[in-house]
């Protein structure tokens, strides 16, 4: 039966208001663009920056673009002088002097003590340098070998003639020309004025790190905004001034007004956050009551969210909430805007060839910045992905380059050259020892003192479990492994899986600790754990550690002995690939208890219930055992001044640190 034109007309409108409705709670990604498009529409908003004018001294000018061509005001030399110490002479005078006919010129009238520096006395067009002039006496010099004419004299504008073009307009300053506009005469240049930045971090939940230390430091009522002071430091750091405005609500209104209250004193906005899909993003309905979207979502992971557009007639950009978006976000397009609006080449980074460890698939249809960690092996830069996580700042820090996988792409290959963009000095990667395998504090500490004892050389340590470790070596992925593996059979740590995964493969075993294990337990254990049976109480969480690991090997051994069942475990499923993670579900109360080391416990301020003593080692293929960079590593470790650290952080015995282990040593 055909609806009634009435009504019909009511429910669409009732459906359109509810549509209406539901766009204001949550925002669709209506302008989304591919990363190239999204360039294209970053450098034509750029277009809408026009940079003035300002006149520095040139000794504060390191940095800032020259707005005009210069051109010299005075010769450098401006006057022709001596290139050594000697004395001034006319060449002609000096012709035929020889070591059995030597010349005498008269001081002061056919010969002239100058400096380096010094001009030279009119009518005198050369210098004989002082360690070839023999006084006679006070008034003559006897010279024995002749001069040719402008023999070690700099003449007038040998650098720069007066009139020459020094530099061009749109020239970034560098320390050597400081030197060269101060020579040329100049002492104030005109400079294009820096392009103003208002950064505006918006987000209810966010803390101000500048808020007292107590409240950061007690009960946390959010998140610590850091993605303003990370962005305000890129700028300055490409020629901008930014302008950081304090944290604002999720609010348009009180969002509105501090775009109102200097979007007409900068050049570009950065909104931080708000560009999303939530249903608190209100960034794109915002800047088109006052401009226009011009994107909205770009094809990159991270930083989907990014939106470009145009509000008062500035470029504004809205940047993504997590910090590694952020940070892809402005150096994909933000930073292409600044250089753009200063006329300026976009620097590029170094690259170079890497090999994936792994095979690494990715999203179809999205181009992917994938950070990496990058060692040399052999002779080959092998390249292994840090978490991907939008959120975690630190896959940056850590990175040592990013690799980006095409759009087009499912991902990469394992084994299968690629490119990287590199984070760190190409030699900074030369020199740094792979670690791959158990993780343990007492790493960092070796790390630190390595870079203190021996620099540079560095070391990259790769969380990926013990056996994970060997794995890496047997498929030459590192320098070397860090083990702590239980043989439940025999009892021995290490040799039984060395035995069994490293066949053919010659290693070195080095002791690096003995350390305690046991359960992790919150500050006052209001729980009452006291032991592993406790974990088969239905009020007790636990968290585990990967499999492969040798805390989960020695977990399993345990559990047997004590005849409980892992299925019981509430959380046995549930895993962390580092103690300190496991340490921070404690300590953040997401679970009661996990098995970790009591350094990890005692670094975050929990109790511990020891349960054993382990016994950790490195694993070191034998190729790269007599390295330089190897055997630094080893006086490291069997040095005073790590074994020190190492007890004062407590639940650690070095008594047998540094020595190398065999089968036949292991007695048991």
């Amino acid at each position: 039966m055909p609806l009634d034109p009435a009504l019909r007309s009511r429910a669409c409108g009732a459906l359109a208001g509810h549509y209406e409705k539901i766009s204001m709670k949550r925002n669709i990604y209506l302008k989304k663009k591919s990363l190239e498009e999204a360039k294209a529409i970053a450098l034509e908003v750029a277009e809408l920056i026009h940079l003035g004018t300002e006149t520095l001294p040139v000794i504060q000018s390191l940095g800032r673009v020259i707005a005009e061509p210069l051109f010299a005001k005075i010769s450098s030399p401006p006057f022709h002088c001596a290139a050594m110490d000697g004395i001034a002479v006319k060449a002609s005078a000096t012709y035929g002097a020889t070591e059995e006919s030597p010349k005498s010129l008269k001081i002061d009238k056919e010969a002239f003590f100058v400096n380096t520096g010094n001009s030279i006395p009119k009518e005198m067009d050369a210098v004989v340098m002082i360690e070839d002039v023999h006084l006679l006496d006070s008034e003559t010099a006897e010279i024995r070998e002749g001069a040719h004419p402008w023999q070690h004299v700099r003449s007038v504008g040998e650098d720069l003639i007066a009139t020459e073009m020094v530099f061009p307009e749109n020239h970034k300053i560098t320390p050597y020309d400081v030197g060269a506009l101060l020579a040329s005469g100049y002492r104030d240049i005109p400079v294009k004025k820096k392009p103003t930045v208002l950064v505006v971090p918006t987000g209810s939940e966010l803390l101000d790190p500048e808020q007292s230390r107590s409240s950061l430091l007690g009960a946390p009522s959010g998140i610590i905004e850091s993605n303003s002071y990370v962005l305000t430091g890129l700028l300055i750091e490409d020629g901008a001034e930014p302008v950081r405005h304090p944290i604002v609500e999720d609010n348009p209104k009180r969002i509105k007004e501090a775009l109102l209250s200097h979007g007409q004193e900068v050049d570009l906005i950065l909104m931080i956050a708000g560009s999303s899909a939530g249903s608190e993003d209100y960034t794109r309905s915002i800047i088109e009551e006052s401009g226009e979207v011009l994107a909205h979502g770009i094809s990159i992971m991270p930083g989907k969210p990014t939106l470009i557009g145009k509000f008062m007639e500035r470029p504004i950009v809205g940047i993504p909430g997590y910090p590694v978006s952020a940070v892809i976000a402005y150096e994909e397009l933000v930073r292409p805007i600044l250089y753009r609006s200063l006329q300026l080449i976009k620097p590029e980074r170094q690259r170079i060839k890497v090999f994936p460890t792994r095979k690494i698939p990715s999203k179809l249809g999205t181009e992917e910045f994938l950070r990496v960690t990058i060692g040399k092996i052999r002779e080959r830069f092998l390249a292994t992905p840090l978490p991907r996580g939008s959120g975690l700042i630190t896959s940056l820090t850590r990175a040592d380059g990013i690799i980006r996988i095409p759009a087009l792409s499912e991902g990469l290959d394992e084994d299968k050259e690629t490119e990287a963009e590199l984070l760190r000095p190409l030699e900074e990667i030369r020199n740094t020892v792979v670690m791959v395998g158990s993780h343990d504090l007492t790493l960092d500490l070796l790390a630190n003192l390595l870079g203190r004892s021996y620099p540079p050389l560095f070391l990259s340590s790769q969380n990926v479990g013990s056996l994970g470790g060997l794995l890496a070596i047997k498929n030459g992925i590192c320098h070397l492994a860090g083990s702590h593996l239980l043989d439940p059979d025999t009892g021995e740590y290490n040799f039984p899986y060395i035995r069994q995964y490293l066949k053919g493969r010659p290693v070195r075993v080095i002791h690096l600790v003995n350390r305690e294990q046991g359960l992790i337990v919150q500050k006052g254990n209001s729980k009452k754990i006291e032991g592993l049976k406790d974990l088969e109480r239905e009020d007790v969480s636990f968290i585990n550690r990967q499999k492969g690991s040798g805390t989960r090997i020695l977990l399993d051994h345990l559990l047997k002995t004590l005849s409980l069942d892992a299925r019981h475990i509430r959380g046995y499923e549930r895993e962390e690939f580092t103690h300190m993670a496991v340490a921070s579900s404690v300590a953040s109360g997401m679970v009661d208890t996990g098995l970790g080391i009591l350094s990890a416990a005692r670094a975050l301020h929990l109790d511990f219930i020891p349960i054993g003593t382990e016994r950790y080692d490195l694993v070191i293929p034998s190729v790269y055992f007599q390295s330089k960079e190897v055997q630094k590593i080893l006086e490291t470790i069997r040095s005073r001044d790590f074994k020190d650290m190492v007890v004062r952080m407590g639940g650690y015995d070095v008594s047998r640190t540094g020595e190398e282990l065999t089968d036949k040593s292991l007695g048991h």
